[in-house]
């Protein structure tokens, strides 16, 4: 395994926004509101991706999104609990932060820097985020109790680490972004999107498909002169949809994606702030519908 490796970027500023709106029609009354919206003043760094979860934080940048979006979708396919996210996640940390290495200690590879020499795979798979995540779970669920034991514990069981108490620091920002990427806590997510690339709704598809395999059912719907590109999808469970829905938003910069719905709830992309959720009352109902736009 390679030497420890992580680390947390810190937000200064902290806005909780809630929006009333009352449309008053017939004696029925209309409210609109604001999830949270983030700001951040202009002298702060700018902050790629953040879980927000009863008020604690959690900071990614675009690369460590993307990649722990993977290990949310992967462990959703699998039927995997939002623990084994974590878990995966307190690990990915410690051993790359998050990062798809090529390089490490001895032959240690990837987002797990698993080594080919000990059976893991070959260089080019433990490169391959899908495919090393699942190795990695194809380990976790052995170990006897993970459900239950100690994160840390679990993770080493797996790594089998030089360092094997390293990976307990990672843990609590870990289950932050774990309740937010698998859809645990709805509308968690946000990201900064920066001069983002041009649409590409195939390679977010892919990766969709890649990731959540038959837990998800979508498609692509292409531009035309009064709408933009789409993906339509439909997820097992409203967990799922939530999940996917933060896997878009990681992807944003990548593949151009400029809002995200989830039911009657919708997400706008940003260059400067940590958007919000905006949803009505009635979007508190379950949903497992979710629409991407281009």
């Amino acid at each position: 395994m390679a030497r420890p490796k992580g680390t947390r970027a810190a937000v200064t500023g902290l806005v909780a926004i809630v929006v009333v709106v009352a449309l008053v029609a017939s004696g029925v009354g209309l409210f609109r509101w604001v999830t949270t919206l983030w700001v951040q003043p202009p002298s702060a760094p700018i902050v790629r991706c953040q879980a927000l979860v009863n008020s604690s934080t959690a900071d990614l940048t675009q690369e460590q999104a993307r990649n722990s979006s993977i290990i949310a979708g992967v462990a959703a396919q699998r039927g995997l609990v939002p623990r084994a996210v974590s878990i995966a996640l307190a690990t990915a940390f410690q051993e790359s932060g998050i990062r798809n290495l090529d390089y490490g200690d001895r032959d240690s590879l990837g987002i797990f820097q698993q080594r080919p020499s000990m059976g893991w795979g070959t260089a080019q798979q433990v490169m391959d985020p899908y495919y090393a995540t699942g190795k990695f779970f194809d380990v976790m669920v052995t170990v006897d109790g993970w459900q239950s034991a100690d994160i840390g514990t679990v993770a080493q069981t797996v790594q089998r680490s030089g360092f094997p108490d390293a990976y307990d620091q990672h843990v609590d920002q870990a289950r932050l972004l774990a309740s937010a990427l698998s859809g645990e806590t709805p509308a968690a997510w946000s990201c900064v999107v920066r001069n983002p690339s041009g649409p590409d709704p195939d390679q977010l598809l892919q990766a969709l498909t890649q990731a959540y395999g038959p837990t998800i059912q979508a498609e692509s719907t292409p531009a035309t002169p009064d709408q933009p590109a789409s993906i339509t999808l439909t997820a097992n469970t409203d967990t799922i949809a939530w999940s996917t829905a933060a896997f878009a938003q990681s992807w944003a910069s990548q593949t151009g994606v400029s809002a995200v719905s989830v039911g009657q709830f919708s997400w706008l992309a940003s260059p400067t702030v940590l958007s919000g959720w905006i949803g009505t009352p009635e979007s508190t109902q379950t949903s497992t519908t979710v629409v991407i736009s281009f």
